[in-house]
């Protein structure tokens, strides 16, 4: 199927405005309300963009490139009683068949590329925006799973630091988040969909979770020539 070498995301922007001395209501653990949700069908990649504002004490909010080691590494290597890295030529009965979420390909452990097929489990914690989807029938909602087959991907990410400094500072602003794929349409088409938001700090605090409305992707399409 064509979009699954399509899935992908792209941050759009974020702003801020910081407070050397913040109102009381400024939480610790980030706040946030859904602000926007839109489609935007190119002739490559389409886009579904999702806008959030926020609010946040410390304003510990974002990771950078370099932001890679515990506890915002990739995935934690599994291993056996000997403390051995399991491979897929001898991985135990209760391991995963090969997919691309729980294998990894010639991965760098050590800082040494370990050339085999060596079984993972992935850290949440190396995103710090976190997007579920739902699609409502016979009257209910029920999450699209990305991470299961046929995709094996996720739609969670990473939003770069708001503030560029390490001293605690409060903010508040809004972030655009595009998520990249040729199929939402051949996967949603006329579905009523529903699309739940977090966001996370460097704290590992995360926010309260918010919902976008009941929508379609005819309802909330963009035109490019905006």
């Amino acid at each position: 199927m064509r979009f699954k070498s399509y899935l992908g995301i792209i941050f759009l922007s974020a702003t801020a405005a910081s407070c050397v001395n913040p109102p009381d209501n400024f939480p610790t653990v980030p706040s946030i309300t859904f602000e926007s949700l839109e489609y935007v069908p190119t002739s490559g990649a389409d886009s579904l963009i999702v806008g959030i504002d926020f609010q946040d004490a410390e304003g510990d909010l974002g990771l950078s490139a370099t932001d890679d080691d515990p506890p915002f590494n990739s995935v934690n290597f599994q291993r056996d009683a000997a403390g051995n890295l399991i491979t897929y030529s001898n991985r135990p009965p209760e391991a995963p068949s090969y997919n691309p979420i729980d294998w990894a390909i010639d991965p760098i452990v050590n800082n040494q590329t370990v050339k085999d097929t060596i079984w993972v489990e992935q850290n949440p914690n190396q995103y710090n925006i976190f997007i579920k989807f739902f699609i409502k029938r016979n009257g209910q909602f029920t999450e699209f799973r990305w991470q299961d087959p046929p995709y094996y991907t996720t739609f969670n990410g990473r939003f770069p630091r708001i503030l560029t400094s390490e001293e605690g500072q409060s903010v508040e602003g809004n972030i655009k988040y595009g998520m990249l794929s040729s199929g939402w349409e051949a996967i949603f088409r006329n579905d009523t969909i529903r699309v739940d938001v977090q966001i996370q700090d460097r704290q590992l605090n995360r926010s309260n979770e918010v919902s976008s409305s009941e929508v379609t992707l005819r309802q909330i399409t963009r035109s490019t020539s905006q």
